[in-house]
């Protein structure tokens, strides 16, 4: 019983025991192939690739508070040496981590934290072009509120009762001796709340180029360009699902829109395909039932694995947002999407290539917010070596973040958004 006693010896010496995991097949000898650490705002994740399963235990430190981490049956190597080099001062919530061999056969890792958190340790089995994985996920105790973070970096101080929504064809955008439209264009109370989703990102690299560019870099950079010019548009602020290079499941990307209670979901890809001449932009939206075609079933089948490869913890769901899934028809909703990807779309061929003429339907999970109109946008194929080379070039991303923009605006012109949140208003 020496493996009890150790963890009640542990467990007098005021440690929290969180939880103990083993890993079927572990083996005597385990190496670490690689170390990773993810550090952003919503959390920071540490990743330890392994060549097979491992047993590990987890405990929870108090005063200060510490997570550690015990390894058995694993090599110390340069690797895990490696780690502590990794951590960077502006990670919001690791201060140091030390690393060490334990006693004979266990490895132990200290991780000092700069505050309370909850952590979930899961192992990943081989996926992709990982081996074994282990994760810990750092979550703030108290969640980071995305409505809240997107108030205080508003620096509007209100809306007029007034205030209308400009858009392509809009009064406010009216040439000299231009026609009045028959239709009053109804008042706007509100800010118009876009969520951009860089797809991808973190352990998830999404696509790789030929010249070896990552899709998670480039749909950063196309989102960050626009965000910056939907911020610079009256009357609309947007939110980024991720501001850096981490990985977000796709659940909780349609959790942030949702918490945000966002008009419009917009997720940028860039696309990839077997065949290196496969050119061109496309858009889709979610489809109740079935795919408009096998090529937009093979995409929504690759996009839907990502949370294999970014790694979920498949013990902890979301059962507000499964419920509401289950109990919402999402027929208006995607309806409404069908408009926005045509006038995205449209603005789209403007600047490239169109793979298809007309929006394409499959069953993205990342689109499946039964309340908010949401696209899926592939901006061009990675897979395509020119196209690669102009998805890096900054000029074209402007452009392509300036097409979204345009078709964005040209649906709220036809499509005004009601005055439906309350929560949207600054004052």
């Amino acid at each position: 019983m020496p493996r009890r006693r150790e963890v009640l010896k542990y467990a007098a010496a005021g440690l929290t025991l969180l939880v103990t995991r083993v890993c079927a097949g572990a083996t005597a000898t385990s190496s670490i192939l690689a170390v990773r650490v993810w550090p952003a705002r919503d959390y920071t994740r540490v990743t330890l690739e392994h060549d097979q399963a491992i047993r590990y235990t987890h405990l929870l430190v108090k005063d200060p508070d510490r997570l550690v981490l015990d390894l058995e049956g694993v090599e110390f190597n340069q690797v895990l040496q490696s780690l502590p080099a990794k951590i960077i001062e502006a990670d919001p919530y690791i201060k140091l981590i030390r690393a060490g061999r334990n006693k004979p056969g266990v490895v132990r890792l200290v991780i000092e934290l700069k505050g309370e958190i909850k952590p979930q340790v899961f192992a990943l089995k081989p996926v992709g072009e990982y081996g074994h994985r282990l994760v810990l996920d750092l979550y703030p105790a108290e969640p980071v509120d995305p409505l809240m973070a997107l108030l205080e970096k508003s620096d509007q101080p209100g809306l007029r009762s007034e205030t209308k929504l400009g858009g392509e064809g809009s009064p406010a955008e009216k040439t000299p001796g231009e026609a009045e439209k028959s239709e009053p264009r109804p008042e706007i109370a509100r800010l118009v709340t876009i969520v951009l989703d860089p797809g991808h990102g973190g352990e998830d690299p999404g696509a790789i180029g030929r010249g070896g560019s990552y899709e998670k870099h480039v749909t950063l950079s196309v989102a960050r360009r626009l965000k910056q010019k939907i911020d610079a548009t009256p009357n609309m602020r947007s939110v980024l699902t991720r501001d850096g290079d981490y990985f977000i499941p796709l659940q909780q990307r349609v959790g942030k829109a949702r918490r945000v209670r966002a008009d419009l979901f917009v997720s940028v890809h860039a696309d990839a395909f077997i065949k290196p001449t496969a050119r061109g932009s496309s858009v889709f939206v979610l489809s109740e039932t079935g795919a408009s075609s096998s090529a937009a079933r093979w995409l929504a089948n690759k996009e839907n694995s990502a949370d294999l490869v970014g790694g979920v913890n498949l013990g902890v769901k979301d059962p507000y947002l499964a419920r509401t899934l289950l109990d919402l028809s999402q027929t208006a909703t995607i309806n409404d999407s069908l408009k926005l990807g045509k006038d995205v779309l449209g603005e789209l061929g403007r600047i490239n290539t169109l793979h298809k003429a007309h929006v394409e339907q499959a069953g993205f999970a990342v689109l499946k917010a039964p309340d908010i109109p949401s696209i899926l946008i592939e901006t061009a194929f990675i897979s395509n070596p020119e196209e690669e080379a102009r998805l890096n070039d900054e000029a074209y991303q402007e452009r392509m973040a300036e097409a979204i923009l345009k078709g964005i605006r040209r649906y709220f012109a036809k499509n005004p958004p009601l005055a439906k949140s309350k929560l949207a208003r600054l004052d």
